[in-house]
């Protein structure tokens, strides 16, 4: 006869960056948002002052990245408030939306390039290369410095990871504008823009594709791409009087907390003592993969109940 006992494990800060993080990343997307907030007002009027179009589109195009920074900042406030009887997991999933709605407004970005680069393509306008050069030049101290906040937790979560790549792209964005302006003063071939936009538009595609699936993913429930689901089975399986484990289901509770419910099931004639030791190992083993949240039913199984399956 199967005994069953239900544990949940909280997280351990030992075993996680999250707080640190948290502190870094919400400082790093304020400055962010405050440098590229006066750098969108100061390239809209230069693209305004010099009739260039290709100015007011990356000012437009910076305008994205503002109103990803501040969304992500928002989920990160989100992710801290506390439970309640109507959400007991708190707020935290906003993260993993925040985190879809960046990518998606990345492929709306890499839209508009393309939509924009076509456009110039059929009808060619005149580029006051020097000063677009200059500005954009700007730009790419701005996006570049600004990337450079991120850089180092863009591992850890998604919402940063899509902050870092669009400040990233943003970057690429006016390094393209700046040798396009460059060429252009000297040669008159304004064909340069467009062309460049269409480059700088499948390299932002590319490592927006990642983000999106992996937004996806956790949107739906899905194992997250950093947990080798059959490595972690594999792991709890050697645990000392772990027979076999089953019923496993993994997910996100946000872009930094990942969650696990599993059937152990143990053998029999251990002492309660012995069973409290083995959920601290599996517990143990689980923070070490990144999983901190751990809901655990236990079941004793005798060799007559296995029959003729393996226990």
């Amino acid at each position: 006869m199967a005994h069953d006992h239900h544990d949940s494990a909280p997280s351990h800060a030992g075993h996680s960056h999250g707080p640190t993080v948290l502190t870094s990343v919400n400082r790093a997307l304020i400055i962010g948002a405050v440098l590229n907030s006066v750098y969108v007002v100061v390239e809209f009027g230069m693209g305004f002052y010099y009739n260039s179009l290709a100015l007011i589109a990356d000012a437009g195009h910076n305008l994205s990245d503002v109103a990803s920074l501040l969304l992500s900042l928002l989920a990160f406030r989100l992710a801290r408030v506390r439970q309640t009887p109507s959400f007991t997991y708190g707020y935290r999933k906003s993260t993993v939306l925040a985190s879809l709605t960046n990518a998606v407004i990345l492929l709306v970005t890499i839209g508009a390039i393309l939509w924009e680069s076509i456009q110039r393509f059929k009808h060619p306008e005149p580029v006051a290369g020097g000063p677009v050069a200059w500005v954009a030049g700007f730009g790419i101290l701005i996006n570049a410095s600004s990337a450079l906040l991120f850089f180092r937790d863009k591992d850890h979560d998604l919402n940063v990871k899509g902050a870092y790549l669009h400040l990233a792209a943003d970057a690429l964005v006016s390094l393209g504008v700046v040798i396009a302006g460059v060429v252009i003063s000297y040669t008159g071939w304004v064909w340069l823009d467009p062309a460049i936009g269409l480059a700088v538009a499948a390299v932002i595609l590319g490592s927006t594709w990642g983000l999106l699936n992996d937004s996806l993913r956790l949107s739906l429930d899905g194992v997250p791409a950093d947990i080798d689901l059959p490595a972690v089975l594999a792991d709890l399986r050697t645990v000392a009087g772990v027979r076999d484990v089953h019923h496993v289901h993994v997910w996100a509770m946000s872009t930094t907390e990942n969650a696990l419910t599993a059937h152990l099931v143990l053998q029999p004639g251990l002492s309660d003592s012995a069973e409290t030791a083995l959920k601290a190992d599996v517990r143990h083993r689980l923070l070490h993969r990144n999983i901190g949240h751990a809901t655990l039913e236990t079941e004793v199984t005798t060799e007559a109940d296995c029959g003729a399956e393996d226990c």
